[in-house]
């Protein structure tokens, strides 16, 4: 009779069979019933796979204009033609290769370059995904932290090399820039056209050779009417990435409409200099060309040069269109009322300009021109060196997928991210774009400034922590640019150091700083700007004897800015400095406004102010004559504006 049969593992079997049917008969009977409902594969193979499991609502175009572009941008000095350009990998597998490459080469390729039959292959304006992707295939030392980042390394350099910079002099510029010599403070060290042409040739040579680049294309500048479209080509995918978060990303429309760029940055950096090259003093250059429109990078992976790289070219075009370019926070109030934060590292620039009440305009890089204010970026580049998610909750929580981090100490097991840890560098940073800030004001433009907040960190402990500044003393305190380092910051520094970089961004500047204070100035009384210097450092003594302001107390002041409540309050006058001071603000100690009295050595504080005048000074001297930007009148009555010194014990 036939019965369901157990089956050899002692489960009841699912088919009936007859009592002389065999376990192999059942086997048979089961596997026609897997193959009856199983999905069949729908790929050929492996790779055909891969291709059905990506998908495009938006596929790349390959526009021909476009790849002329790429090309073009890659030609050596001493070609006639760029390479052949491939975007991307094709998944053409079986095709044979010389109908692969018909099949992807532009029509405007007529001959052969140098490099022979191997094209270059470009990833042009990849998504963060995609970058991730090649950045973990292709460059060691690549992770994903904890929160979804891309960890890396920029190599032997964790910072700038501003001794490394180079100016092209050039007939069309040479008259406008404010040139490096006789110690005057520029940063601005020249190089000749030939120089920059033998530069330039090992770049694009060593770019051609690599088996991939990344070119990404994108703005520098939120404003529609000043903006310039600025190519980046790099061999790294972290640089992609780092540029695809500081420039602003185009759409698709006019990615396709980018045509040819204003800028070109060619990051070579992972190859060194030839150090037998005129004007070479290390491994490493840095190279501007105006007359080119171009960047040569060599010697450096630092990502930070092509931020400041850009930085320093709107630091020379927007003056040249009356536009004033700045290094500065930017927030804005609900009246619409704009402010802008200048400081040196240590100042509390970030902290102060990131208000959960004042929406972010931009953190770094900005330009002042006829409709107001816009951000030169599209992303952040922060510090993150002891980051704490209590004191800067914004910048924590902007590290996630996206995000860049350069230099830091992650658990090797879990990959989550030591930012105490030095091991690398002390100069720890995160990219990331700025609508990774909640608060973040997009588009990232704003009306007139309100107020100007000029932030220094007085180690000596003798400037007030707030004063109202007349427009010569704005232009003095901006083209001074003062903060001080303390003991501990850097190796050997014992006692407090005085540091100025004119207009707060010195190493950027590429006119005379007087020409930006003088715009500055000019802006200041069209739109009725008020200029504040904020001192976020020492009070009560120099460091190590007193004590540093409290945040809560400088917030409090800030507060008073933006409110209008330091407009109708009633000043003293300070020695030497001659800076007018609120006698009360709310919220803050009203002892606390008055540098001397915190000092319990009057006599102390009075040696201490005087040397710090001398210092103010000395460092003022270079700038005094006015560059030939101001009149002479203007220019004596922004050197009284500063400190009077005192003479035989009086002022």
């Amino acid at each position: 009779m036939s019965m369901r049969a157990a089956s050899p593992t002692g489960k009841t079997r699912l088919n009936p069979v007859s009592e002389d049917s065999t376990f192999e008969d059942d086997d048979k009977n089961t596997m026609r019933l897997v193959e009856g409902v199983s999905h069949p594969s729908r790929a050929e193979d492996v790779q055909d796979l891969h291709r059905l499991q990506k998908s495009s609502t938006k596929p790349r175009q390959d526009d021909a204009s476009q790849v002329a572009s790429l090309s073009e941008t890659l030609r050596s000095s001493a070609r006639a033609v760029g390479p052949k350009v491939v975007r991307g990998e094709k998944s053409q597998q079986n095709i044979p290769f010389a109908k692969k490459l018909e099949s992807q080469r532009s029509g405007f390729m007529r001959a052969m370059s140098d490099s022979g039959l191997k094209p270059t292959v470009v990833y042009h304006n990849l998504t963060p995904a995609e970058l991730y992707e090649k950045a973990l295939q292709h460059e060691p030392g690549t992770s994903i932290t904890s929160e979804g980042a891309l960890a890396t390394l920029s190599g032997a350099k964790t910072g700038r090399s501003p001794r490394d910079k180079r100016v092209v002099r050039e007939a069309e510029s040479e008259g406008d820039i404010w040139w490096n010599k006789d110690k005057n403070g520029s940063p601005n060290f020249e190089m000749d056209e030939r120089t920059f042409l033998l530069n330039r040739e090992r770049a694009v040579d060593y770019l051609n050779m690599l088996d991939r680049l990344y070119v990404f294309d994108g703005y520098a500048g939120w404003d529609p009417e000043a903006r310039i479209k600025i190519r980046v080509v790099c061999a790294r995918a972290y640089h992609a990435l780092f540029m695809y978060n500081m420039l602003i990303r185009p759409t698709d429309q006019e990615l396709l409409n980018f045509g040819k760029p204003d800028f070109t940055i060619l990051n070579a950096g992972a190859f060194p200099v030839n150090r037998y090259t005129s004007y070479m003093s290390s491994s490493t250059s840095v190279d501007v060309s105006l007359k080119a429109k171009e960047m040569v990078i060599l010697g450096t992976q630092y990502a930070g040069e092509m931020k400041k790289g850009i930085f320093t070219v709107m630091h020379y075009l927007m003056p040249k269109r009356g536009i004033l370019s700045l290094h500065s926070g930017c927030n804005v109030g609900k009246n619409d009322d704009v402010t802008l934060f200048f400081g040196l590292s240590g100042t509390g620039k970030t902290t102060l300009s990131t208000d959960p009440a004042r929406p972010l305009i931009g953190d770094d890089e900005h330009c002042w021109g006829n409709s107001g204010v816009f951000n030169i970026e599209g992303g952040c580049y922060a510090k993150c060196i002891n980051l704490k998610r209590q004191n800067e909750p914004e910048i924590w929580n902007a590290i996630k997928f996206g995000t860049v981090l350069e230099n830091v100490v992650f658990d090797e097991n879990t990959r989550e991210v030591d930012f105490d840890n030095n091991a690398v560098t002390e100069n720890t940073r995160a990219s990331y774009p700025i609508h990774y800030i909640a608060n973040a004001r997009i588009p990232c433009v704003g009306p007139h400034p309100k107020n100007l907040i000029l932030l220094c960190c007085d180690a000596f402990g003798v400037l007030p922590p707030v004063s109202k500044l007349t427009k010569e003393q704005a232009m003095y305190h901006f083209i001074s640019g003062y903060t001080a380092k303390v003991a501990g910051t850097e190796q050997g520094i014992t006692e407090p150091e005085a540091t100025f970089s004119a207009c707060f961004g010195g190493a950027f500047l590429l006119w005379h700083p007087m020409k930006y204070a003088s715009m500055l100035a000019e802006k200041m009384d069209q739109h009725g700007t008020h200029a504040w210097l904020v001192n976020t450092g020492w009070t009560g003594g120099r460091y190590g004897v007193g004590s540093r302001f409290k945040l809560k107390h400088t917030r409090s002041i800030i507060n008073a800015i933006h409110s209008g409540e330091l407009n109708d309050a009633e000043y003293a006058r300070t020695p030497i400095f001659d800076l007018r001071v609120p006698t009360s603000i709310s919220e803050v100690p009203q002892t606390m406004l008055n540098p001397e009295a915190q000092w319990s050595d009057k006599q102390e504080f009075r040696s201490t102010l005087q040397h710090l005048a001398e210092l103010y000074s000395s460092n003022f001297s270079k700038y005094a004559s006015g560059g030939g930007f101001v009149s002479k009148d203007l220019a004596e009555r922004i050197v009284s504006a500063g400190p009077h010194l005192m003479q035989n014990g009086s002022k």
